[in-house]
C-alpha cells in the first residue's frame, strides 16, 4: 500500500522517539496543559509535550507514534451537544472502548467530566470534558 508522499513509514523495531511518522488529532481548548492532564489522567497516558508557554501540550500511551494534541485558543467557544442551528458545532469527538462502562463513566465524572443530557445509544455514554468537548465511552461486545 502506498503512503502519503513526503512521509516516511516507520518500522516497528525503530525506537519511537527516532521515528518520523507520528500522527494524531489536536483539540482546541482555552488551556492546553489542563485539558492534556484531564485526558492523560482519564486514559492513564503520559503528558508528553508542553511548549513552556502553555500554548500546546500532548498525551500519548507510551508506545507507538499516535498522540492527542491540545492547543490553547484564547477565544475558544465550546461546542453544543447535540448540535443546534446557529451554535458552535463540534468538529470531532474522541471515542474510547472500555470493558466496564459504569466504572469508566464514574472515573470520568470524578475527573471533572459531565454526562451529556442527550444519550443516543444504550452501550455508549456521551460525556463532556471540562471544556465542553463531547467524547464517548463505549462498552465492547
Amino acid at each position: 500500500m502506498r503512503g502519503m508522499r513526503g512521509r516516511t513509514r516507520g518500522e516497528g523495531t525503530t525506537d519511537r522517539w527516532a521515528r518520523h511518522d507520528w500522527w494524531g488529532a489536536t483539540v482546541d481548548t482555552p488551556d492546553a496543559l489542563a485539558l492534556a492532564r484531564f485526558y492523560g489522567e482519564l486514559l492513564g497516558w503520559e503528558v508528553t509535550g508542553g511548549d513552556g508557554k502553555n500554548d500546546s501540550a500532548a498525551i500519548s500511551p507510551g508506545e507507538g507514534v499516535a498522540y492527542i494534541g491540545f492547543e490553547t485558543i484564547p477565544d475558544y467557544v465550546p461546542p453544543v451537544w447535540p448540535g443546534q442551528p446557529g451554535k458552535q458545532a463540534q468538529m470531532l469527538h474522541l471515542s474510547f472502548e472500555v470493558s466496564d462502562l459504569d466504572a469508566a463513566v464514574e472515573h470520568a465524572l470524578e475527573l471533572g467530566a459531565r454526562l451529556a443530557d442527550h444519550q443516543p445509544q444504550e452501550r455508549t455514554k456521551v460525556l463532556l470534558d471540562p471544556d465542553g468537548h463531547p467524547f464517548c465511552l463505549y462498552g465492547g461486545e
